[in-house]
């Protein structure tokens, strides 16, 4: 893992290369939430990528090209536009964040001929994920993106483990190609909360399935001296010592597994805490149901849908008792009110400890804002299943494309 992160982070960033009169390309990270009428409701991606972006326009770039996706369009074929995806819908507020004119182009085509007829023009090309080459990271694909720049910058961490033209095949067909100060700050994050951390470092892991933290539970162990697990994933690791968890959601096949991880972290040294009272109920929106019991005795046909307040304090005082915290995973059902407490309660425990808090994770995220503690923490990640990735020890394959220091 650790030279995994250290390979990352020797990178050429962008301030190590010469971008002045030179067209570029930035592959952002705009993969943000609409509403129905297509407004944008949270924006914090588009945010993080302005440095780079004005880093360009401040340094004589001759153009700044930015390429990324929106949503999961399944094309047809090249070109096929669905509009609720559409990068149309953003080029109002990037205009804003930047406080300048942006150009929009439906097509590669169209980007080329406003690069001729413009002056140092900012272009935003229309969601890549309506050409089917873009996901098949299809070489055709990957050189017409290329033949558009002569600088590639890659700022979207979020799609860094995906080798999609935009993210990967390009490096190919350009001869610079360098990380943004969004990719920079992301890859010395992790490696502040992972390679070289204050301790005791603490996991905090939610959602509702172990297997798709599996890979990160058993890499991770070697590099936390705490975990906390929580959300629907605790019920089976509960079940796993022999508590009956009733109607809860379990991984049968997993039991075993969990069973193991226990063991390994008992082994390490790691200590691992799970609910001891949990909130139950027959059903999500039958809230005269719920129950709060401790965790070895939910009622019949009861399901725990969150942690209860003996364990929100218990888990409080391990978070208060830790130096670095990485928190990926809700520990309930946070999108329903009455089962979000044992989630805000965490977000509430996180932000008011003087530990450097790395989160990841979407739902985790926003479990942040809705409980008012986004701006309190050290460093939230914009990647997902790239955050996930590197926390399983893995290299991310967008990495490996750019160039190096010598």
């Amino acid at each position: 893992m650790l030279a995994g992160i250290k390979r990352m982070q020797e990178v050429l960033g962008i301030q190590d290369v010469d971008i002045q009169n030179k067209n570029v390309m930035i592959r952002v990270d705009f993969n943000v939430p609409l509403d129905k009428d297509f407004n944008i409701m949270e924006d914090t991606r588009m945010r993080e990528s302005i440095p780079t972006i004005n880093y360009c326009i401040d340094n004589g770039a001759r153009s700044v090209v930015l390429v990324g996706h929106l949503g999961r369009p399944e094309p047809k074929f090249d070109g096929d536009k669905q509009s609720q995806f559409s990068f149309n819908h953003l080029v109002k507020r990037l205009e804003r964040l930047l406080n300048k004119e942006v150009f929009f182009a439906h097509s590669l085509q169209m980007a080329k001929q406003l690069q001729s007829a413009h002056a140092n023009p900012v272009i935003l090309i229309e969601n890549l994920r309506f050409y089917k080459g873009e996901k098949e990271n299809d070489p055709e694909f990957a050189k017409q993106l290329a033949d558009l720049c002569e600088v590639y910058v890659n700022d979207a961490f979020g799609t860094s483990h995906r080798k999609h033209a935009s993210t990967y095949g390009i490096a190919t067909h350009v001869p610079t190609k360098v990380a943004g100060f969004l990719l920079k700050k992301e890859i010395n994050s992790f490696a502040k909360a992972l390679a070289n951390p204050l301790r005791p470092v603490l996991l905090v892991v939610g959602g509702s399935k172990v297997s798709s933290k599996l890979k990160l539970l058993h890499n991770i162990l070697d590099r936390v001296d705490k975990i906390i697990i929580g959300g629907a994933m605790s019920n089976t690791f509960l079940k796993a010592l022999d508590y009956n968890m009733q109607a809860s959601l379990v991984e049968e096949d997993l039991i075993e597994e969990a069973l193991h991880i226990l063991d390994k972290a008992k082994q390490k040294g790691v200590h691992v805490y799970l609910p001891v009272d949990v909130v139950s109920t027959t059903h999500l929106e039958h809230t005269d149901q719920v129950q709060i019991t401790p965790a070895q005795d939910i009622p019949l046909n009861h399901m725990a849908v969150d942690i209860g307040p003996a364990t929100s304090k218990l888990f409080s005082l391990v978070i208060q008792n830790s130096q670095t915290i990485i928190w990926n995973g809700p520990l309930g059902v946070y999108e329903v009110p009455l089962f979000s407490r044992g989630s805000f309660q965490i977000a509430h425990s996180i932000s008011n400890t003087y530990a450097f808090s790395l989160i990841g994770g979407g739902d985790t995220i926003d479990v942040l804002t809705r409980a008012g503690y986004k701006d309190s923490v050290s460093f939230i990640s914009t990647g997902g299943g790239a955050s996930l990735e590197l926390l399983e020890g893995k290299i991310l394959v967008a990495f490996d494309v750019l160039d190096r220091k010598p």
